[in-house]
């Protein structure tokens, strides 16, 4: 088990309640689609926010995660199927093939692909339009500078690079911040969001000087929204 998939499961419970980012961007990702797909594939489902948002009838959705404990947490009716998978396991794609989908959606999770060219150059074999919102480097930009650190993810530059190769898209980068009531907040909320996907940079003595010395009283986020069309 990746250190990412453990610290999404440790938190599974109340994932929820500390999800407030991931929400934005998918209830942004599903405002964004054109028409209403009545089957749709969400690759990294978590538990169950896109889905909560779909306020359309649809007669099938397929949300696929790496996490047991977050699949544990997500509705399941008669027209959904969870499936325990990993998207950076090609045997998954494979997997997916025979299926018909009218959209693909991915809401924040794309950013943790140990190669993203090969994931989206898999996600084109299904030949289904996708709306992505993928998180970019400019997420913490002002705790990376003041820890020292380099970003763990790439660089909204680096993704769009990528995605062109194989989409034929529309591009757009959101930068949004959330506030906290205190610097002790948020950073408990960057451990137990999900959002920093359960990679830890920095050791107790270095994270409580940076707690003593940041200077903001929110973080930013950056994401990648990526909509295709055709294909």
């Amino acid at each position: 088990m990746s250190s990412a998939c453990h610290e999404f499961s440790r938190y599974a419970a109340e994932y929820g309640s500390r999800n407030v980012i991931q929400r934005l961007v998918a209830d942004k990702l599903i405002a964004s689609t054109e028409l209403h797909p009545r089957r749709i594939l969400d690759l990294g489902c978590g538990n169950g926010t896109l889905f909560s948002l779909i306020d359309w009838e649809i007669e099938r959705f397929v949300g696929v995660d790496f996490s047991a404990s977050m699949l544990e947490h997500h509705p399941l009716l008669a027209n959904v199927e969870l499936i325990l998978g990993d998207f950076n396991d090609p045997e998954l794609f494979k997997r997916l093939k025979d299926e018909h989908f009218d959209r693909i959606y991915s809401a924040s999770a794309l950013q943790w692909a140990e190669d993203l060219d090969r994931v989206i150059e898999s996600l084109t074999s299904l030949n289904t339009p996708m709306s992505l919102a993928i998180f970019t480097a400019g997420t913490f930009k002002t705790l990376h500078e003041c820890a020292g650190v380099t970003p763990l993810l790439r660089s909204s530059d680096e993704v769009m690079t990528i995605a062109e190769k194989h989409l034929d898209a529309r591009f757009e980068v959101l930068h949004t911040t959330l506030e906290f009531d205190s610097v002790r907040e948020m950073f408990r909320y960057i451990k137990r969001s999900g959002v920093s996907g359960g990679r830890r940079v920095l050791d107790f003595s270095q994270t409580k000087k940076l707690m003593e010395t940041y200077p903001l009283n929110y973080l930013e986020f950056e994401v990648v929204f990526i909509t295709t069309l055709s294909h």
